[in-house]
């Protein structure tokens, strides 16, 4: 579907938020401070019901791009839903006015997930959408046709995020024949930058995104109900700067032992590629599962398998980010409540994702999905959702492997 070239502009007031003590069982193990810096995202304001789903990149200019989902009717998952924007110039303490990005026009457009291309210096942004009468039960028991299902887009930024082009459709190229759901991240996609796929000697690279699907049952399956919610992770990637679009690695276990949904990647130092997904209500234990991959996302070094180092974690999205400093940690982000989403915290894994700590815990209220972006030597900002789902709340955090924390 081609939408026309074109933002709608109008202002969200900014709301200071409050920073919350941090529980005593969470005490973090570096000196870690946090600033509670601002709501970019109030729902009922600016033309929407709700905003949900973050996503984050910071620029090459070093503009904070705080993308999400604007729902006009409520927050649910179906309905008259735009993708959104707002930048940020002063590394998320201010926000300029919203912009369209992707237009539902009474359809559903979301599940941002951006990437800077270190090439150009552009944003490259993929995205997913359906008919807006439409809903993931629906898709997921193959009762739409695929012109009315999910299908998957690109677009692009040349101005810093000012303005992109129209979204163009990529699904062809990216989703097999007999899947029916899909859904890109939600969050940040990954651009490598070490390994055969990085940017080297004027190659362009490669963007990754990570993805999810559905399946059809099994032919002959008495089991239709619970293998129709049957979800598998996979990724897309594009080596020419996100002209042209491939399938990657496809994970499809048994249905109802792990079921990956909504993932999040980042790269490791040793160019392997580290992914991070929800588990959904799969039998294995625990709500998070992981896996590795070493040829840039087109095959997984093992299967998905639960990450018992993030049990606290309730059954949803989360993020994962690699800083870039030799010898940082790769953060995980997300709720630290098991049963419920509540109190957004964030982990720390000196081992490149074998094992997490605990190392400090944002709010104690309401929380669900969120983003991880780095805003310098140390310093992460982190885009969430509170709750329930009133507002996406942005923090900076400083003083994350052992650099000092940034004054205020």
């Amino acid at each position: 579907m081609t939408l026309p070239r074109r933002a709608l502009l109008t202002g969200l007031p900014l709301l200071a938020a409050p920073v919350i003590p941090e529980p005593a069982r969470a005490t973090p193990r570096e000196p870690v401070a946090r600033r509670a810096s601002s709501r970019p995202y109030v729902s009922g304001r600016g033309g929407y019901a709700a905003y949900r789903i973050p996503a984050l990149v910071s620029t090459r200019r070093g503009t904070v791009l705080a993308f999400a989902e604007g729902r006009r009717d409520g927050s649910g998952d179906s309905g008259d839903i735009d993708v959104v924007l707002r930048r940020s110039t002063d590394g998320g303490r201010t926000w300029g006015p919203l912009a369209v990005v992707a237009a539902g026009n009474g359809n559903t457009r979301g599940n941002p997930a951006p990437v800077v291309d270190p090439r150009t210096g552009d944003i490259v942004l993929v995205t997913c959408g359906n008919a807006g009468d439409v809903t993931e039960a629906q898709i997921m028991r193959g009762e739409v046709t695929a012109a009315r299902g999910r299908r998957v887009y690109v677009q692009r930024s040349t101005d810093d995020g000012r303005t992109f082009t129209p979204p163009r459709d990529i699904t062809d190229a990216v989703k097999r024949p007999g899947w029916r759901w899909y859904a890109t991240g939600p969050g940040h996609a990954v651009a490598l930058t070490r390994g055969p796929h990085s940017p080297a000697g004027g190659a362009p690279g490669r963007l990754l995104v990570p993805a999810n699907h559905s399946t059809a049952p099994a032919r002959g399956s008495k089991d239709t109900g619970r293998e129709a919610r049957h979800y598998a992770g996979h990724a897309l990637y594009s080596d020419d700067g996100g002209i042209t679009w491939h399938l990657g690695y496809q994970a499809t276990g048994p249905a109802g032992t792990v079921n990956v949904n909504e993932t999040s990647a980042t790269q490791l130092p040793d160019g392997r590629v580290y992914f991070s997904a929800r588990d959904q209500n799969g039998g294995a234990p625990g709500n998070r599962l992981d896996s590795y991959s070493s040829d840039g996302g087109a095959t997984l070094d093992r299967p998905y398998a639960p990450q018992p180092t993030l049990n606290d974690v309730p059954v949803v999205q989360g993020s994962v980010l690699q800083l870039r400093e030799d010898g940082a940690p790769l953060l995980f982000s997300g709720p630290c409540v098991p049963t419920e989403r509540r109190a957004m915290a964030l982990w720390s894994s000196a081992d490149a994702g074998r094992t997490f700590t605990r190392l400090a815990t944002l709010s104690d209220g309401p929380a669900a999905y969120s983003d991880l972006v780095q805003l310098g030597p140390g310093t992460v900002g982190v885009l969430y959702e509170t709750g329930p789902y009133d507002a996406l709340e942005f923090h900076r955090v400083t003083g994350i492997g052992g650099h000092p924390p940034a004054g205020r």
